[in-house]
């Protein structure tokens, strides 16, 4: 079974000229959706994780199962204004506009060993913009990791110094 059977292309979504990677058809296949879980789990150094952060929304789709396998808490990053406590904020760029994204600053604990998932690394802004925020909160981000890495939009060289893991590599 491969993963890459179960994702498709959608043209021009969000916006004319974007070719979107919908995942969908994996997480409605059971036997996709499980290996997709132990991919992304294998893909994690063996080494003690405290906190899986994930963005909103597809990084809630295979984070909290990763903190789960870990023995980790899942960290929630959302968009403005959804999280109920005092919180820090980091603009970023899309590879079609810019966006803010959201951290309880209470998540992380300084010196917090933490993963950080999303379920695709393009441009690289979202992530960078985690990892900026799990660092101004004393985290200690020991991996990236992505469903699927889209390797022509260069995203990784915006997390220099981390490691990147994706299971899917376009």
């Amino acid at each position: 079974m491969q993963l890459t059977d179960f994702v498709r292309d959608i043209k021009d979504f969000p916006r004319k000229g974007i070719i979107f990677k919908d995942i969908t058809p994996l997480l409605k296949d059971f036997h996709a959706f499980a290996k997709a879980e132990e991919t992304l789990y294998n893909l994690i150094p063996h080494i003690n994780i405290d906190v899986v952060v994930g963005m909103e929304s597809r990084g809630f789709f295979f984070g909290p199962l990763l903190a789960k396998k870990l023995e980790a808490g899942f960290v929630p990053v959302r968009k403005p204004n959804k999280l109920p406590s005092e919180k820090l904020s980091q603009e970023y760029a899309l590879e079609y506009g810019t966006d803010v994204l959201e951290i309880h600053k209470d998540a992380i604990a300084t010196g917090d060993s933490v993963l950080i998932h999303d379920d695709i690394l393009a441009t690289g802004g979202t992530a960078e913009a985690v990892v900026k925020l799990v660092n101004s909160l004393g985290g200690n981000v020991i991996q990236c990791n992505f469903l699927i890495e889209l390797e022509f939009l260069k995203g990784r060289y915006l997390l220099e110094g981390i490691p990147v893991a994706a299971a899917i590599k376009y």
